[in-house]
């Protein structure tokens, strides 16, 4: 029963994908379709639920590939709580793209919707691999399948920024084949195992050199400066593509990376022995204080996202790297709460793009009294990524903080406060001038479609309610907590 539920998380994607191009012509058939499959994944993923916050084993699924490896599935929680959120906000951005894509003029629904599912079932089988081969698998697919969307215009500017995409992920991708493979050969078989496997397998010095290979790969995706280089240049691509990159997917990828390598690969124990924690943890520190300097120099709406996801992206590192139980619930739990709050914002950049043709800051005055809906959502989210109490990124902060301090480096506190005053100041112009400055140009008076804001009020609202009631629905709070606790053996 396990086994064909797991396979199903992974197929669903797969199957509306095929499913897209069979009904590319016919009015709204692929995002119907993508929807579906997501309400399918999402109830699988669901009934996975009480098994692993009970603490039952981990349900596993296999399928033999060449020379005795398989690829195996398993659903522990942080692999659930990765997939729940790639799930959820699917569904959302099925919907919120057939709006874009319609206002936009762009007719190629079934394709878009097709890379849309080979993307997600690979976020699904990165999310639920059993061990390092089959995160390889999946975590190249995911490369490959995502280019076709960045470059998707077909725009010059577009086409560049795919190129781009595509050196840098693939030479990451080539970093995490020799890294998987150097582990395979220390440790043959092995799976991802709360607090790791790989002590004593080596000497500290080949450990090291290692861990700095699995970090390298995965800082690529995860925009761990000074390799985010492709993150702000892929902008160029539709809106729901962006979303998609920094919310659900790719950049989420290579942050959930971390906290399998230092909680399930080498483990706390072992990257605190080594030193890499330290070295990894300045590195995200660095990357969250100097992108959120250049998200304020940033005129750009998209851009100014992009550069305000590279360093919110760094809070799932530093909480990876500085290996208290606090800290590494943070961590886990930002990939929720991240995800809601930044894709209401690209969602919220979309609509104004598509409505009112505003893709700088200085042409947002006087919008929010004109499309309220769309800027109240674009508001909340904001509001959240800086740290308000009552929404989801208060809670990552609060417990950030605890750990830092719990893993006897409260410096990181004072980075943290630095972030949250750089989010405001990034955030709150623009929030200002669309409700209280003088509006001007040929701005529209109402707000865009209802599929164009209702998306982006729905995943406000999720923000809201998740920094509330945490535990409430998909109970991803607990299942943060129970990935960290497991991981530093049980310890609370």
């Amino acid at each position: 029963m396990g086994e064909g539920r797991l396979f199903a998380v992974v197929l669903a994607p797969l199957a509306a994908a095929a499913l897209s191009l069979l009904l590319r012509r016919v009015p709204l058939g692929p995002p119907a379709v993508s929807v579906l499959a997501a309400a399918i994944q999402f109830s699988i993923l669901l009934s996975l639920l009480p098994g692993t916050l009970s603490g039952l084993p981990a349900e596993t699924a296999a399928l033999p590939l060449a020379a005795g490896a398989s690829l195996r599935l398993r659903a522990d929680a942080l692999g659930l709580l990765f997939a729940l959120v790639s799930s959820g906000l699917w569904a959302v951005t099925a919907v919120y793209a057939a709006g874009y894509l319609g206002a936009t003029g762009e007719k190629r629904l079934g394709a878009f919707y097709a890379y849309l599912g080979v993307c997600l079932s690979a976020a699904a089988g990165i999310a639920l691999s059993a061990g390092p081969l089959s995160f390889l698998v999946f975590y190249e697919i995911l490369t490959l399948a995502t280019y076709p969307l960045v470059v998707f215009t077909g725009k010059p500017a577009a086409v560049a920024a795919g190129r781009k995409y595509l050196v840098y992920a693939l030479g990451a991708g080539q970093l995490l084949l020799v890294a998987t493979v150097w582990a395979l050969w220390l440790a043959p078989g092995a799976e991802f195992t709360p607090g790791g496997f790989l002590a004593g397998r080596a000497s500290p010095a080949a450990l090291s050199a290692l861990f700095f290979l699995f970090a390298a790969a995965f800082a690529v995706k995860a925009a761990v400066m000074p390799l985010h280089g492709w993150l702000p240049s892929a902008m160029a691509a539709p809106v729901p593509v962006s979303a998609l990159l920094h919310a659900v997917a790719v950049v989420k990828a290579g942050a959930f990376g971390f906290l399998r390598l230092t909680g399930f690969v080498f483990g706390p124990a072992l990257t605190g022995e080594l030193g890499a924690g330290r070295v990894l943890a300045w590195a995200a520190a660095a990357t969250i204080v100097i992108a959120s300097l250049r998200a304020l120099g940033e005129t750009n709406l998209k851009r100014r996202l992009a550069y305000s996801t590279i360093g919110q992206l760094s809070y799932i590192v530093l909480g990876a790297a500085l290996g208290s139980t606090a800290a590494f619930a943070a961590a886990a739990f930002h990939i929720a709460a991240h995800g809601l709050m930044k894709i209401t914002l690209f969602f919220c950049a979309g609509g104004l793009y598509a409505h009112a043709h505003v893709e700088d800051v200085s042409e947002m005055n006087g919008i929010g009294r004109r499309m309220p809906l769309t800027m109240g959502a674009f508001a909340l989210a904001a509001l959240g990524l800086a740290g308000m109490p009552a929404l989801a990124g208060f809670l990552v902060k609060w417990n950030l903080g605890w750990g830092a301090a719990d893993a006897g480096r409260p410096l990181f506190i004072a980075v943290l406060i630095v972030s949250a005053v750089l989010n405001f100041a990034y955030f709150f112009p623009i929030v200002h001038s669309a409700f209280f400055g003088k509006g001007g140009g040929n701005l529209r008076l109402e707000e865009p479609s209802a599929a164009l804001w209702g998306p982006p009020v729905l995943t406000a609202l999720g923000a809201l309610a998740v920094g509330l009631f945490p535990d409430a629905g998909a109970s991803l709070y607990r299942l943060a907590w129970a990935a960290a606790r497991a991981c530093a053996g049980g310890a609370p």
